[in-house]
């Protein structure tokens, strides 16, 4: 009996769990999946960065940078000041892919501007060895012009394969300025890693757009993330009905605020209807909205019947929404008590998922349950 509850514990902690703590179990498609708290006792969590030595980092709204490992929660010192109003504030993180070795990082925050408004901006970093402190930070990009609106400030940042970063940017509760290439609302820019402008970029060298540019038209995309080939994947907030999984093409128009599958909070119609020349559709849109935020392209490690499949977090209905198929469609509602408000969601390199319950302050790890 000793021997068997002594393997448990090992277990146990080698997955990184709380001790004695129960851990719930869903039923998915896929099977029981079991869920671990990694970190609980958040405020505003908004995203999550499992790091290669254990453990993770994790950023809350209101401007703290944590480290969860082992039970605990320690701030971070280095981060930047952030102007933490309605929607804005310190927001996501994404490790450079040769972390292990550089232990660069990217954060995306709003940046305070003069006159008390706040610009979409791109910080890089490194970690220090121990994990409690940024070191060497500077701002890289950001967005102008900046608002005093404390609306859609989008905010996912994902680095490619060639090290370029795709950042998704609202449209700062403006929507026509969406339509404007001589701002960055309502776009994804790409950017270098120190924030220079590469040169394939769509409208380098084209008067009255901004070269960071890569694609516009956008409401507000707060999920990102690049499929198996490479491509762009958004996920972005409708109006009323009308939310997107959009695949992103350098240099198209995705038709905010002209063609949209919502319609206004009065219930009035928006722009010209659901489809224009020129203007791209979503590869899937629902309607009523679920206000989707972190998206993940899954690889198939631990459940390879998900492989490529599109997870989706819900702040609305509380569930991780699964897409599949071509054309995409609505496969599965992974839900439980602890699937509140999914604000981020990731694959840690073992290939368990990782999510963000906003409403629980709690960060979650799903495995396999056998």
């Amino acid at each position: 009996m000793f021997s068997r509850s002594l393997a448990a514990v090992i277990l146990a902690l080698c997955w990184g769990a709380f001790p004695g703590v129960a851990q719930p179990v869903l039923t998915t498609s896929a099977g029981q999946v079991r869920l671990e708290i990694m970190a609980e006792g958040l405020d505003t969590p908004w995203a999550v960065a499992p790091l290669p030595e254990g453990g993770a980092l994790v950023t809350e709204r209101g401007g703290r940078l944590v480290l969860a490992r082992d039970g605990r929660l320690d701030p971070v010192s280095g981060v930047p000041r952030v102007r933490a109003s309605g929607q804005g504030g310190l927001l996501d993180i994404t490790l450079a892919r040769d972390f292990a070795q550089s232990r660069r990082l990217y954060l995306t925050y709003s940046r305070p501007q003069p006159g008390g408004g706040a610009g979409t901006a791109v910080a890089v970093a490194r970690l220090s060895p121990d994990g409690l402190r940024l070191e060497q930070l500077r701002t890289i990009f950001e967005a102008a012009p900046g608002s005093k609106g404390g609306r859609h400030f989008g905010s996912r940042v994902v680095e490619a394969a060639d090290g370029t970063l795709f950042v998704t940017l609202g449209d700062r509760g403006e929507g026509a300025t969406a339509q404007d290439r001589s701002n960055h609302n309502g776009s994804v820019i790409r950017i270098r890693p120190d924030g220079r402008v590469p040169g394939d970029n769509p409208f380098v060298g084209q008067s009255g757009a901004r070269p960071e540019i890569w694609s516009w038209g956008h409401r507000n995309p707060q999920g990102a993330a690049l499929d198996g080939q490479g491509r762009l994947w958004t996920s972005e907030h409708g109006a009323k009905g009308g939310d997107e999984i959009n695949l992103i093409r350098k240099g198209a128009n995705y038709g905010w605020p002209v063609i949209s599958y919502g319609v206004e909070y009065s219930g009035a119609k928006i722009g010209e209807g659901t489809h224009k020349a020129g203007m791209e559709q979503p590869r899937f849109h629902w309607d009523p909205s679920i206000a989707p935020s972190g998206l993940l392209i899954y690889s198939g490690k631990l459940w390879p019947r998900w492989r490529g499949h599109i997870l989706v977090g819900s702040l609305k209905f509380d569930h991780i929404a699964r897409l599949s198929g071509a054309p995409l469609r609505a496969a599965e509602q992974i839900t439980g008590p602890e699937t509140k408000r999914v604000r981020d969601i990731v694959e840690a390199p073992d290939g368990t998922i990782w999510f963000i319950s906003e409403g629980r302050g709690t960060v979650y790890r799903m495995r396999p349950a056998s």
